[in-house]
């Protein structure tokens, strides 16, 4: 997971509250649940002694977003100021988890976290293309008419005197395709789109990939679910756009089985396992991709300022910081790996690294 979403608790002001619960809505009763489930949360809210502006302000995030759909996790993260990051989760924690400390807990966001980035829902044919931009949960929807016609030959058409009525139909077929692929270009360069998915008839789907500009086209998914216009079924439609977006994470999380496995097997210097190696590549900024397995309960330590970390008091003193907080290992390494850009990765059954937390290094470190 791109580490990036969560640069703005870097900037919070602490302490901050993390809860995760389940949020499902799947029951007639299902508003009377959640209330029911914010009662309990609120008590412990209160027995953590938390300020009553930010637990009024965790209640408006929990009661105001939108409900979702089906069985569903729900994640708020607040730091002195208010609530920072209020999101659905694929699915629940395990248990209710309410956790006030020095830092977030930002691991099940990881873990379950709706991972969808912006992208573009392009449905095309051969007089333009309808475009749907996703953006931070953000729709906004463009009609692009290439202004080429006819698209279509005449029925008993003579050539005779006019050219030939397929060459024409042909040429203002091809100005709608490029009119949409420039269109998309420029979406794209503007929104950083991670995905552009194109549904249409095969020839207006193969057209528009084609004339794509190379950097686009290496985002384009094309999706057979019916014609521009046909009456598709958009739940289908978003069927297959969550599917693949499932699939891509998976895929980023063998990727960074694989790619550890390799660097250890190979002795490169460029993978770290265990709480003493991941926090000296983390001091280093050398950590490309933080690999988060069961870290349990495990802590580390950091100075007052908590500018640098360390598995220990005396691994912290030979840093040169006195070491002033006790942390959370699930808490602080993850937000250190945000504040030096790296991705994060929560592991399953692919790795079981030592202490629970390994890492895909950037370079090998000058120590560990």
């Amino acid at each position: 997971m791109d580490s990036e979403r969560f640069r703005k608790l870097l900037d919070t002001p602490g302490p901050f509250v993390s809860v995760y619960f389940e949020d499902t809505h799947n029951t007639p009763d299902a508003d009377d649940q959640l209330e029911l489930r914010w009662r309990a949360l609120r008590e412990q809210l209160q027995h953590e002694g938390v300020d009553d502006e930010v637990t009024t302000e965790i209640e408006r995030a929990v009661m105001d977003l939108r409900p979702p759909v089906g069985w569903s996790g729900r994640g708020v993260v607040a730091g002195a100021d208010g609530v920072v990051v209020n999101e659905h989760l694929l699915r629940p924690t395990a248990t209710t988890v309410v956790r006030v400390s020095d830092l977030p807990y930002i691991v099940p966001i990881v873990e379950h976290g709706f991972v969808t980035p912006a992208y573009l829902l392009v449905e095309v044919d051969h007089t333009g293309a309808d475009i749907t931009i996703h953006v931070d949960g953000v729709l906004e929807t463009e009609v692009v008419d290439g202004g080429g016609y006819p698209v279509h030959k005449a029925s008993g058409a003579e050539t005779a005197g006019y050219g030939d009525p397929q060459q024409r139909t042909d040429e203002a077929a091809r100005k709608n395709i490029r009119a949409v692929a420039d269109r998309i270009a420029e979406l794209v360069d503007g929104t950083r789109a991670e995905a552009v998915f194109v549904v249409g008839e095969v020839r207006s789907r193969s057209d528009l990939i084609k004339a794509l500009a190379e950097r686009v086209q290496e985002r384009a998914v094309p999706l057979e679910v019916g014609a521009r216009n046909s009456g598709h079924d958009l739940t289908e439609v978003q069927g297959h756009i969550d599917t693949w977006f499932a699939t891509r994470r998976l895929r980023e999380i063998d990727d960074a089985a694989q790619r550890f496995d390799a660097e250890k097997g190979r002795q490169s210097g460029r993978a770290a396992e265990g709480l003493d190696a991941v926090c000296s590549a983390l001091r280093q900024g050398a950590v490309e991709t933080l690999i988060v397995g069961d870290i349990g309960d495990a802590t580390v330590v950091a100075d007052e300022s908590m500018t640098t970390v360390a598995p220990n008091a005396n691994a912290l003193s030979e840093q040169g910081a006195a070491p002033a907080k006790t942390l959370r290992a699930d808490e602080a390494l993850p937000m250190w790996a945000v504040s030096v850009g790296a991705a994060l990765v929560r592991t399953d059954e692919r790795i079981d690294p030592a202490d629970g937390v390994a890492a895909v290094l950037r370079y090998a470190p000058t120590l560990h």
